[in-house]
């Protein structure tokens, strides 16, 4: 698997022309967690998640710049799913899953319109080896770990390749408040279509490349500016689901062709080089046997030195 990595690492970097390398500089880092033990505090669905971004390019200066590929980010994630219980087997839940990331993508803007496009490579199954890592971890705190059982029905290792393409653009509704309408198309471990919006008030996060992340919904600070102070930020999508690679063929449940998520957060950064982030996202049911929805948090701290 480290040879898969290094392999796709290798052809993304061969996507950087002499000329472009030498125009850019290291620009920003940003990261998110999400689990539900921050939300509901219960242990199940879309249970846990990590997303980060390394973004390099030409200097900032408030925008994307124009053109394809000059701007660039590294994306790496880690999501774990789970049924309801992870100790017995239940025909009406979701098989385990455990999925890992890695990407290239670019963000440039045309006019008063952002775009966001990449391709990444996500590893599932068995071999992305988090059922042993959420099985140390919980074991570690005294929490429940997944059954054997669970842990051998869980989704088949396989190796999807996808499309991710993000359009939006930002109205200023007054100097510290905005919105952005955007639509998200995704082929490959998951196939959708997603139409949303995100409020933002306050100064935080207005001239700053923000990143969406994948489960949760919420844009984490990737660029960051000198602001201090809070944001607030809503927002709200909703999502047509052709495919899942979470739902295979020996799946004993139905899965549902629409999605919706409702979240809000707060995003703070002070003089003394301390920034942060809380949210939480509603995430409405997957398949048609779930009872209900769910509420995950998702958080960053960050201290500069």
């Amino acid at each position: 698997m480290l040879r898969i990595l290094m392999a796709a690492l290798a052809a993304s970097a061969c996507l950087m022309t002499p000329a472009q390398a030498q125009e850019r500089e290291r620009l920003g880092y940003g990261r998110l967690i999400s689990n539900d033990f921050f939300g509901d505090g219960e242990d199940r669905w879309r249970t846990g998640g990590f997303q980060s971004s390394r973004v390099w390019g030409p200097a900032w200066g408030g925008v994307a710049p124009e053109g394809f590929g000059q701007l660039l980010e590294l994306r790496l994630g880690a999501e774990i799913l789970a049924p309801d219980d992870i100790r017995t087997p239940v025909e009406s839940d979701r098989e385990y899953a455990g999925a890992l990331t890695v990407g290239l993508h670019t963000h440039f803007q045309r006019g008063q319109t952002e775009f966001s496009v990449g391709g990444d490579l996500v590893f599932i199954g068995p071999q992305t080896r988090l059922d042993e890592f959420q099985d140390a971890f919980h074991d570690t705190f005294n929490i429940r770990t997944p059954s054997d059982a669970i842990r051998d029905l869980q989704v088949g290792n396989a190796i999807n390749p996808t499309l991710v393409a993000e359009t939006g653009q930002r109205f200023g509704l007054s100097d510290r408040t905005s919105v952005r309408p955007f639509i998200e198309a995704r082929v490959g471990n998951e196939t959708l279509v997603r139409a949303g919006l995100d409020l933002t008030f306050g100064e935080l996060g207005q001239d700053e490349l923000l990143v969406r992340d994948n489960t949760s919904g919420h844009r984490y600070r990737a660029i960051t500016g000198d602001w201090t102070g809070y944001s607030f930020v809503l927002g709200a999508d909703v999502a047509y689901v052709d495919d899942s690679e979470f739902f295979t063929s020996a799946s004993t449940v139905t899965m549902e062709d629409s999605r919706e998520r409702l979240r809000a957060g707060v995003m703070w950064q002070g003089g003394s080089g301390l920034s942060g982030f809380y949210g939480v996202t509603y995430l409405s049911e997957e398949f048609e046997e779930q009872d209900e929805g769910q509420v995950i948090g998702s958080i960053r701290f960050r201290v500069s030195f």
